[in-house]
């Protein structure tokens, strides 16, 4: 199915430990460029999240913002070092013993000594949290991927509609051709008429002149490439996978025989249709560039 580049996929998982939020944004882009933002106890888990989406998105520029909140009450624990403690207080009392001094000694100063007491974070369950952060992910890369699928089929219809009108325009071109070339002949054989009188026309020179301005003109091959690119921007359309490469490929062909096509008309009927062919294929051309 044809996807967009644009497209937003959000979802919030909580648990009882935890709550984890992940929003995924999307624009156009020539490559794949996903950009993640994780706040720190997530760090751990980029380059897992970025394997994950790999396998929704493979095109556009996507900006992927995480939220992490720990409802845990483990978080920070206190904790004293018994070993350093005894060691300060034997030291406390040996130094009061040999000066004779006195070594009242309470909790309150002890733990004014380094190492005796230490503030750790506590580490969260790594299997438990990637699971959660996992789950958040997939099911907002799925939202994310079904908006751009979405979108995509609105896409796909409005390219297919100009393609039709494309083929519109071809058929028109191909059908008043040889009423040019009839109307040329028309005005050739009444100028040399005109300017001769009576005396007899050569046909065989007004034959070569006539050759020589239906080669000029003629756009039977452009025609013919116009509607083998059209049908093959059909077929692209049907297709599965990453498609939008391709069909700015086919849309600079088309363009560029409808230029041609433009460059060869001399009748103001021709040029008119083949400026509707151009503008219709830029539009194709500005569409095809949100298809992922």
């Amino acid at each position: 199915m044809i996807k967009s580049m644009t497209g937003y996929g959000r979802q919030e998982n909580v648990t009882e430990e935890y709550k984890i939020l992940v929003e995924i944004k999307s624009v156009n882009h020539k490559y794949c460029d996903i950009n993640v933002k994780l706040p720190r106890h997530l760090n751990m888990f980029d380059a897992y999240i970025r394997n994950i989406l790999n396998g929704y998105i493979s095109r556009g520029k996507v900006d992927v913002y995480i939220n992490y909140e720990d409802y845990t009450k483990s978080g920070i624990s206190v904790k004293y070092n018994n070993d350093i403690a005894a060691r300060y207080i034997e030291t406390l009392n040996q130094i009061s013993s040999d000066f004779g001094i006195s070594g009242d000694i309470n909790a309150a100063i002890l733990s004014r000594y380094p190492e005796v007491i230490t503030v750790e974070e506590s580490t969260a369950d790594e299997n438990v949290l990637k699971e959660i952060v996992r789950k958040a992910i997939v099911e907002a890369a799925e939202k994310f991927v079904e908006s751009r699928e979405t979108e995509g089929v609105n896409l796909k219809k409005d390219v297919l509609e100009k393609l039709d009108y494309i083929e519109e325009c071809v058929a028109f071109i191909e059908k008043r051709y040889p009423k040019v070339l009839e109307e040329y002949r028309e005005k050739l054989y009444s100028k040399v008429s005109e300017l001769l009188g009576s005396v007899n026309v050569d046909e065989s020179v007004l034959a070569t002149e006539l050759i020589v301005y239906a080669d000029r003109i003629c756009v039977d091959e452009e025609m013919v490439r116009l509607k083998s690119h059209i049908e093959a921007m059909r077929t692209v359309l049907e297709s599965e996978g990453s498609i939008g490469r391709k069909l700015d490929f086919i849309a600079q062909e088309l363009n560029r025989e409808a230029n041609t096509t433009l460059s060869k008309s001399s009748d103001i009927a021709i040029s008119d249709k083949a400026i509707d062919l151009k503008t219709a294929i830029e539009k194709i051309r500005e569409q095809v560039q949100n298809i992922e």
